[in-house]
């Protein structure tokens, strides 16, 4: 069974993403052995973490016997959530909103097409549910299902990319930001800039300051790969010693970090004003990192603004309407695809029952009959020949009812015709507590509020 965990801008507020997007690469990890902990548990397949400056996720996937609640995963789950993040378990009871079944996959692929972005379309997020299931390989803590989720939320989002006009336009929360800075920044070609980071997001910055004519940029790098960096940018590096007086000397800052504390603040910028020979007297902030790369208190100095995620999210342009539902269409189609893989899987143990009993009884026809004489072995040729007639049928069957999720029908089927009575995971599981979730927690009144679409 498929779980999701799923804190986003939409239902929580950015000091809680924040305080969630720390150390994420290492949250697998403990959530597994957080569960092997549990006395008496399912058995925990695997776990990957999602985590960006927009969302925090986990997605699990859960081997639960029959009759059982998935509910102690869930809640170990957050208990190893709270003990890397501090984040009380209470407070995540009632923020992170729950999906499972058959909703994880349509929902992660909604995820990774950029649909449940603050920019809808953007592109950053498809590469970072990406790295998220490699960093869950080298971790260890992926599976078989969360391989083939992952990698088929990576094949929606190419397909939404290719055949919409979902981030048509190369917009993305880089872009968003520098759209926003457009009323502040008179001149682009004459507006000094300091960028601080040298990652994804700091190429993706990079490319958008110059598609908009700024010249001088410069880069500094908490962790000293500014030079680097530089080298291959064709810009100046900053120094660790000159960071202050350049912060307070540019026009611009944008902030786009893993840091996870704070790399400009009120007291650097300060600094940086009484050693630079000509600080500037108005400057714009972009912060674009979570945790944020940037003091609020910064915006207390006279002539500093600054422009975080949370505002930014707040002036996210509308969906583009016919984009989106054609999009929303694809992501329904694939989720539904990938559901039918899995149900017929589901079905995977009484399709190998019928085969076995119908083999095992031709194995003692060809047995009979060669005791009686079959040298040419023309009647065993014959046997098989039939037994795969007879079987190419339920077989065809099978899929198609799995595939509408009638598999009880082929169930019942076997039970009436051969008295083979087999009970699949997914049978099982309608018969225990797992719907009630669906409908609401039953632990914890309104807390782990269920979420279709995020």
């Amino acid at each position: 069974m498929l779980i999701c965990l799923s804190a986003s801008h939409k239902n929580s507020h950015f000091d809680l993403l924040e305080q969630l997007s720390v150390d994420a690469a290492a949250m697998g990890e403990r959530i597994v052995s957080e569960h092997r902990a549990l006395p008496g548990a399912p058995t925990l397949q695997g776990a990957v973490v999602v985590a960006t400056c927009n969302r925090f996720e986990t997605y699990l996937d859960l081997d639960a016997p029959f009759g059982r609640s998935p509910l102690p995963t869930v809640f170990a789950a957050i208990d190893a959530v709270s003990a890397s993040t501090g984040v009380s378990s209470e407070i995540l009871r009632d923020s992170l909103q729950l999906v499972h079944g058959n909703g994880v996959a349509e929902h992660l692929f909604a995820v990774s097409a950029g649909l449940e972005s603050v920019v809808v379309g953007e592109g950053e997020i498809a590469g970072q549910v990406r790295r998220s299931l490699e960093q869950a390989r080298t971790a260890g803590t992926t599976s078989p299902e969360l391989e083939r989720l992952f990698q088929r939320a990576s094949q929606t989002s190419r397909g939404v990319k290719n055949r919409t006009g979902i981030g048509s336009a190369g917009r993305s929360l880089v872009r968003l930001s520098l759209e926003l800075a457009e009323s502040r920044v008179s001149d682009w070609a004459e507006t000094s800039v300091l960028l601080v980071g040298t990652g994804r997001y700091a190429g993706a910055s990079l490319a958008a300051l110059r598609d908009r004519g700024a010249a001088n940029v410069r880069v500094y790098s908490p962790s000293g790969r500014a030079a680097r960096f530089a080298a291959n940018h064709d810009i100046l590096p900053v120094a660790h010693a000159d960071f202050a007086s350049v912060a307070a000397s540019v026009d611009l800052i944008v902030t786009c970090t893993t840091a996870e504390t704070h790399v400009v603040d009120a007291a650097l910028l300060t600094a940086g004003r009484d050693a630079a020979a000509a600080p500037s007297a108005r400057q714009l902030v972009i912060d674009l990192g979570l945790p944020r790369n940037v003091d609020p208190d910064v915006a207390e100095l006279a002539g500093v603004e600054l422009l975080d995620l949370e505002t930014i999210s707040i002036h996210a342009p509308l969906e583009e309407l016919n984009a989106t539902q054609e999009a929303r269409a694809i992501v329904g189609k694939a989720a539904r695809t990938f559901t039918e893989v899995a149900e017929e899987q589901s079905l995977a143990p009484a399709v190998v029952a019928l085969r076995t009993h119908v083999f095992d009884l031709l194995d003692a026809e060809i047995a009979r009959a060669q005791s009686k004489g079959d040298p040419d072995r023309r009647i065993e040729q014959s046997l098989r020949h039939l037994a795969g007639v007879l079987l190419h049928t339920p077989m065809v069957r099978s899929r198609e009812l799995a595939r509408d999720g009638e598999q009880q029908a082929w169930l019942d089927g076997l039970d009436a015709l051969f008295g083979l009575k087999v009970e699949t995971p997914a049978a099982a599981r309608a018969r225990d507590d797992i719907p009630r979730i669906a409908g609401g927690c039953p632990v914890g009144g309104d807390r782990m509020r269920p979420a279709a679409n995020d």
